[in-house]
């Protein structure tokens, strides 16, 4: 409710994974052909992407995508630049949080705070990320994380469902480039899914 009276921002985040080679639910071929689905070696050429799914009065989605891993510094950092908007990110996080003792005010805050809701993943829990909770509270970042097993409560989702099974030019690739050009196509997409969605509920409403 706060989100959507342009309070507090809500913000669905989550990684994913796109391999050279996704899943085919199905395919067609000419009566009498088989049916032939390339696929490429999946070994070492997979690309990354955390997501962030922003919800309220302005909806969008940002990622980033990557040929490694995830791990909490990183995730850190894409909470911080992309999301707060905290250009120097971790390496001033302390001083912006802090000011000049740890009981007052920080000398920076979001333009809108917002709540980041995630899952228990390892680096969603570790001390590089979690540990800076208190420090990410102060400058208007709350982290909910949902309970154990429960995916289906983070609405990022389906944003990854319906890039993958939906936007995703095609079902190969045969390079990490070209992997990351695809995610690229199908994530913009979703976005302006996602924009044009609200735009028009925004019309309905005036």
């Amino acid at each position: 409710m706060e989100a959507n009276a342009g309070g507090r921002d809500l913000i669905f985040l989550d990684e994913c994974g796109f391999a050279p080679t996704l899943p085919t639910g199905y395919t067609w071929s000419r009566i009498g052909e088989r049916a032939v689905v390339p696929r490429e070696d999946t070994k070492n050429r997979r690309v990354n992407v955390v997501g962030a799914e922003i919800v309220g009065t302005r909806p969008d989605l940002v990622w980033q995508r990557t040929s490694g891993k995830i791990d909490a510094g990183m995730l850190l950092e894409f909470v911080l630049v992309r999301l707060a908007g905290l250009g120097g990110g971790a390496a001033v996080l302390e001083l912006a949080a802090d000011g000049l003792g740890v009981d007052v005010m920080p000398v920076w805050e979001r333009r809108r705070p917002c709540t980041v809701v995630l899952d228990n993943a390892s680096a969603h829990v570790a001390k590089a990320f979690k540990g800076r909770r208190r420090q990410l509270k102060k400058i208007g970042v709350d982290l909910f994380y949902l309970p154990p097993y429960s995916p289906e409560l983070n609405d990022i989702e389906l944003v990854w469902r319906q890039a993958k099974y939906q936007d995703y030019p095609q079902r190969t690739q045969t390079s990490i480039d070209a992997i990351g050009e695809a995610v690229d196509r199908a994530m913009t997409r979703q976005r302006d899914r996602i924009r044009q969605q609200s735009a028009t509920n925004f019309t309905q409403a005036a």
